[in-house]
């Protein structure tokens, strides 16, 4: 291959992955709002009582409605269906989200709290972008360690469905905020790097990562500075 087609095909790379990463923020911003959407109507239709009588099954049924979901985007990743069951996703993630956002604001500080833990999000954005963005090398040896801490999160987190262990919630929380802001890492990196070409997949990776930073953020704040009337 003479030099002039080496360029045009690291040209051609570098495009594309300057498209992906492009529409990928695009996408990310545009799902904010039916997230937004989801926990304002949760909020409204108190869907927080869903999990108060069901403490167990609830959440259960809505992982699985959740993890069905992410396989039909998957499934749909290069298509304008793969985006709007992807919005779709982010709207039943709202209504998710309205159940912690609904305990918040039970604490006299819980409008504080939520923005903190909003803008805690935005640091960790900002400084795993610039991170992904400075290194050079291929980070995707960190996704195999990564994939099996959060297979024992998720079994550690439903075995405390059972248990109900403040404790173990507390470490969970904290291991989940670290546990995804190297996923955050991880996957910013791999669009950079050109490792994805679906900006439906790096939206919705990138999307579950800042999802589960903001919980675990705002959970963390509830715990050591809510305050009560």
């Amino acid at each position: 291959m003479d030099s002039n087609a080496l360029n045009t095909s690291t040209l051609g790379r570098s495009q594309v992955r300057n498209k992906v990463l492009r529409n990928t923020y695009n996408l990310l911003a545009l799902s904010m709002l039916p997230t937004a959407a989801g926990a304002w109507i949760g909020m409204k239709m108190h869907f927080a009582g869903m999990f108060a009588g069901s403490p167990i099954m609830g959440p259960l049924l809505m992982l699985g409605v959740m993890i069905g979901l992410m396989f039909a985007i998957q499934r749909q990743r290069n298509s304008s269906l793969g985006v709007a069951l992807l919005l779709g996703f982010t709207f039943v993630m709202g209504l998710m989200l309205s159940v912690t956002l609904e305990r918040t604001l039970r604490f006299s500080n819980g409008g504080t709290l939520i923005a903190m833990a909003a803008g805690g999000t935005a640091i960790i954005f900002f400084g795993m972008s610039t991170l992904a963005a400075t290194i050079k090398r291929d980070l995707s040896g960190m996704g195999q360690f990564l994939f099996v801490g959060t297979l024992l999160l998720i079994a550690a987190s439903i075995a405390n469905l059972f248990f109900q262990l403040p404790m173990l919630h507390l470490a969970l929380t904290v291991i989940t905020c670290g546990l995804f802001s190297a996923w955050l890492l991880f996957d910013l990196n791999r669009i950079i790097n050109g490792g994805e070409t679906s900006y439906v997949s790096a939206t919705l990776a990138v999307y579950l990562d800042l999802y589960n930073i903001f919980v675990s953020l705002l959970q963390l704040l509830s715990i050591f500075g809510g305050e009560r009337d």
